[in-house]
């Protein structure tokens, strides 16, 4: 008698969700993260870590290519981010939506929720004293090949939650980590770095 033919399990889109690294992450690099995931297809994923700060402010940054902040002083001394270990050397800017059509050249639009412009012209428009009110600068991003990232999950990798703008904008660095965890409604101090089985 022949095999019955399972059906195809159901594709997991966790566009707009927030990855929150379970203890005990085999991968160093992503220990105690919170990576929001920009973009979730059958191809793979990309996404920014939000609570990796390195030892470059948005001053310094833009001094580097040439831009001032005079126009935007708020900005100064906000911290660039570790995005990933997938082009380091590269800027990322997730920033709240603009509306209709982004008026920068290279922005994914992340459907229900931010944008993520990787073109000069958002730092232009910063520079400028324009540009999005309110900002997270990375170099790099963390991508996943197709399957890899349910693959992880499946292994008790990472916890997944709908992405609360908040967190990336409004939460202190150090607290970014418990505040995603808790929008589960799990204490953090509850978590285990063992996978459980009854």
């Amino acid at each position: 008698m022949p095999e019955p033919v399972k059906p195809a399990p159901a594709r997991i889109d966790l566009t707009n969700h927030f990855l929150v690294a379970m203890p005990g992450m085999a991968d160093e690099t992503f220990e105690r993260t919170v990576v929001y995931l920009c973009e979730h297809t059958e191809k793979g994923a990309l996404g920014l870590v939000i609570n990796k700060p390195i030892d470059i402010t948005l001053k310094s940054l833009f001094e580097k290519i040439e831009l001032k902040l005079d126009h935007r002083a708020e900005l100064a001394a906000q911290p660039v981010f570790f995005g990933g270990p997938v082009q380091t050397e590269r800027g990322f800017v997730l920033h709240e939506s603009t509306g209709a059509e982004s008026p920068y050249n290279s922005t994914l639009s992340v459907p229900g929720g931010l944008e993520m412009t990787t073109s000069k012209d958002v730092l232009e428009a910063l520079a400028g004293g324009a540009g999005p009110k309110r900002v997270l600068v990375t170099l790099g991003y963390a991508g996943w090949s197709a399957g890899q990232l349910e693959d992880e999950i499946g292994r008790n990798g990472w916890l997944t939650v709908g992405a609360d703008p908040a967190v990336i904008f409004d939460t202190p660095v150090p607290q970014r980590y418990d505040k995603a965890v808790s929008l589960l409604g799990i204490d953090p101090r509850m978590l285990s770095a063992e996978a459980g089985h009854a």
